[in-house]
């Protein structure tokens, strides 16, 4: 396995690299959850691809400091978990190879952003756009795996490659989780261990919700699961159209309940389908 930590270094390796490659972006602290895309990516890059891992913890997709600061960083478990995973190449940057200190182009999606974690994080899909473009461009990829857990962002990358006429294919993979239903995440393990412990309902209360069929009911069953504990906060809670992302008031169409819970300052989100009426 091959560890660049510049966009020269590479643009320099991958000139020795032929077949089809396949990129895994991620912020690192990888798990289960992650080494299933990798898994996904050899099988789309094949025996003579390439299956690279981006690590990047990317500063201009953070709404809150704090979050960016205690954000886990352990690099060299991530390494070793990409070694073991049969990754090829590794891509570890740090802030100054990625942005000019003077730069001054960002991406910027205006529809499927403008809910959900795009109304909650001011900026956050700005980021977002901005740093898995430039990491196509720099990886030259040829697709690049997301997990479902981000369905907003997975479908404003999707809107933005379309949009935009670039050269990769986004494939997903469903949302991996732990055995008692809590969406695997990098943040799940800053949780106090009664937070982890209440964690769970968080699925749970989006569940037993979706299989109502009126908006209002939907949204008041799930909101009364999530309160009824008194360790939540909840940051939205919102049945949006599974293509459109904006708000609906019926289920004439394939919709999603989405929702964003605090326990303490982690922000940890979920989602689940919720099927038309007919």
């Amino acid at each position: 396995m091959k560890i660049v930590t510049t966009g020269d270094e590479l643009k320099a390796e991958l000139t020795h690299r032929a077949g089809r490659r396949v990129l895994v972006p991620t912020m690192g602290a990888l798990h289960h959850g992650h080494l299933q895309l990798v898994k996904l990516a050899r099988e789309k890059a094949g025996p003579d691809g390439t299956v690279m891992v981006s690590i990047f913890v990317n500063p201009i997709q953070f709404d809150r400091a704090t979050d960016l600061e205690t954000y886990p960083r352990p690099m060299e478990s991530d390494l070793a978990k990409c070694m073991a995973a049969g990754v090829d190449l590794v891509f570890a940057p740090d802030v100054k190879s990625m942005y000019f200190p003077d730069r001054s182009i960002t991406v910027t999606e205006n529809l499927l952003s403008s809910n959900l974690c795009g109304a909650a994080r001011p900026g956050h899909f700005d980021g977002v756009c901005t740093v898995v473009l430039k990491l196509f461009l720099l990886s030259r990829c040829d697709a690049a795996v997301f997990g479902e857990k981000d369905f907003q962002q997975l479908a404003v990358i999707r809107r933005m490659v379309r949009d935009l006429d670039v050269p990769v294919e986004i494939i997903e993979w469903p949302t991996v989780r732990e055995p008692d239903g809590l969406a695997m995440s990098s943040r799940n393990t800053r949780l106090t261990s009664a937070h982890r412990a209440d964690a769970p309902r968080i699925h749970r209360a989006l569940v037993v919700a979706a299989m109502l069929e009126n908006p209002v009911e939907i949204i008041a069953a799930a909101r009364h699961e999530i309160e009824s504990s008194p360790l939540t906060k909840i940051d939205y809670l919102s049945l949006v159209d599974a293509e459109t992302l904006q708000p609906v008031t019926d289920l004439s169409r394939p919709a999603v309940l989405a929702t964003a819970v605090f326990y303490g300052d982690v922000r940890l989100i979920d989602h689940v389908s919720v099927p038309a009426c007919a």
